[in-house]
């Protein structure tokens, strides 16, 4: 290690892996907002909406059979125009739709406050 590694670490600081509960917000922001995803599109849009945050394949998977499980998203088959195989499609059931709002909204008040302590 170089004194150089250490400033270009807070310069270009390597990404946030979301645990669990942050991965259950933002899974449920981004079901919200698009009524219906599945799960490489999740992480993909992250990567692209949040390049500061990163989403494991385990974790993605580990909160979406957790919402499953709860009932607050149904997953179903669903062949996608373009692609080759059906995609197992998430969507959130609608009388849990107030319980997912709510949550969706930690998510955007974890990524603004978050954003507003970044260094400058």
């Amino acid at each position: 290690m170089k004194l150089e590694d250490i400033y270009q670490f807070f310069n270009n600081p390597p990404p946030t892996y979301l645990n669990r509960e942050l991965a259950v917000c933002y899974i449920l922001d981004m079901i919200l907002h698009q009524e219906e995803s599945y799960g490489t599109e999740l992480i993909k849009q992250l990567t692209d909406s949040f390049p500061q945050y990163r989403l494991s394949d385990t974790v993605l998977y580990a909160a979406l059979n957790f919402l499953e499980q709860s009932g607050v998203i149904k997953g179903y088959w669903k062949k996608r125009k373009g692609r080759g195989r059906p995609r197992k499609m998430y969507k959130v059931v609608s009388e849990q739709k107030a319980q997912a709002e709510e949550l969706a909204k930690l998510w955007r008040n974890y990524v603004n406050q978050r954003s507003k302590q970044a260094p400058s």
